[in-house]
């Protein structure tokens, strides 16, 4: 069943009320465009770290403050949106944007007027830049237009995670929710045992899945058709070019940010799938995927800012839906707060533990033996949560029973 409610930005009737606002998509590059006009217009320095400052603080305030956006598209309007080229320039602009901001970034890296502090600042403001830049990757890598597929690779460029374009459409999509797949975060998982998990989980299988590709195509690693090595001969390319013209002193803060970018990637995927666990069919193979086996979130701003990558449930049940047509689902486990304030709780484990353990649990109706637990706690987690079966609530509050008695997690 789909959420529609109350609506955001002008009248129901029209196929995407949201559609002024999808221009706020650019934000993420545009702010980096402006620390060192902000910087000089302002006299403070704390502009060099403009982007982790919008990211982290004033969007989960304004998501508090804008709150839930509760609209979804009509069935009837899916193919205009579909072919609306408005929103694929929506995205199409990112890469201009975001590339111009790193050429600004690069040039005062290469001078003697910032002090290492600042120039520490705008990497990590090109870092967080270069991670929302993956979810531009993200929503590009998705389409079956060879243009997009393309500039999906070269949005993955900064970043150096042109991997992510292979692992994510082959690999992610296919054992999402499960044990096996390395970017979905396991029951009593923290996000700094998970990030080591998941990036080097994530490279050996995106490389195993390109050999098997080639293999079936009868061609060698070293092919050109190598998708890995198309992304990976753009970030050579784009730092050669950087390093060419400014000099091998700013290498360290090109690898600051990208290091960044990809942390913020991998953080997001943290959130979206966290204990989670498909369904085993009587033939032992997993479920088809479900909105229940993602985490939405339905906070407008965060909506709008990252193309409705908050709402995963729908995206993972239908991948070929593009960003503007993807709805929020009642089916769907829902997270207490918009992506951004989830990052924060994320990087504290216990605050963390503390919000979302007692949700997979009531989502599970109280039994703990139906969430992918991490297997070094299991035994730990099972002794801990999960009562005989006489014992388990049932019935309609099962849930809410669930949530009050998981203080003891």
């Amino acid at each position: 069943m789909t959420v529609q409610s109350r609506v955001f930005g002008g009248r129901r009737d029209k196929p995407d009320p949201k559609r002024p606002l999808w221009v706020l998509s650019l934000l993420a590059p545009g702010f980096g465009l402006l620390p060192s006009q902000l910087v000089l217009h302002t006299g403070s320095a704390v502009f060099w770290w403009i982007e982790p400052i919008i990211i982290l603080i004033v969007i989960p305030v304004l998501d508090w403050m804008i709150g839930e956006d509760g609209t979804n598209p009509r069935e009837e309007d899916y193919e205009s949106l579909s072919n609306d080229r408005y929103y694929r320039w929506c995205t199409y602009l990112f890469l201009p944007i975001q590339f111009i901001a790193l050429l600004i970034a690069a040039y005062l890296w290469a001078g003697d007027e910032l002090a290492v502090v600042d120039k520490l600042g705008l990497a990590v403001t090109m870092g967080f830049m270069s991670g929302i830049g993956i979810n531009a990757a993200h929503e590009l890598g998705h389409r079956v237009e060879h243009l997009e597929r393309w500039l999906a690779k070269i949005a993955l460029a900064q970043s150096a995670y042109g991997h992510f374009y292979v692992e994510h459409n082959r690999g992610h999509h296919a054992r999402v929710a499960t044990p096996e797949d390395p970017a979905s975060a396991r029951l009593g998982e923290s996000l700094w045992a998970f990030l080591p998990r998941t990036v080097v989980g994530g490279f050996r299988s995106a490389v195993h899945l390109e050999q098997e590709r080639l293999q079936r195509k009868g061609l060698r690693w070293w092919s050109s058709q190598n998708n890995i090595l198309q992304a990976w001969a753009m970030t050579l390319a784009l730092f050669g070019v950087l390093l060419a013209v400014f000099g091998w002193a700013i290498l360290p803060y090109l690898l600051v940010q990208a290091v960044i970018g990809a942390a913020l990637l991998e953080t997001v995927n943290y959130i979206e799938h966290y204990g989670l666990l498909r369904r085993r069919l009587p033939n032992g193979r997993w479920a088809r995927c479900s909105p229940a086996d993602s985490w939405n979130s339905d906070r407008l701003l965060t909506n709008v800012v990252l193309f409705h990558l908050q709402r995963h449930s729908d995206h993972h049940a239908n991948p070929g839906r593009r960003y503007q047509t993807l709805r929020s689902s009642q089916e769907a486990p829902q997270l207490p707060a918009g992506y951004a304030t989830m990052i924060v709780l994320a990087a504290v484990p216990p605050l963390w533990r503390r919000v979302m353990d007692p949700r997979v649990l009531a989502h599970y109706d109280g039994d703990v033996t139906r969430a992918n637990i991490a297997p070094r706690k299991r035994g730990r987690i099972l002794a801990a949560h999960n009562p005989p079966a006489a014992a388990r609530p049932r019935g309609p509050n099962s849930g809410a029973r669930a949530v009050r008695s998981a203080g003891r997690w």
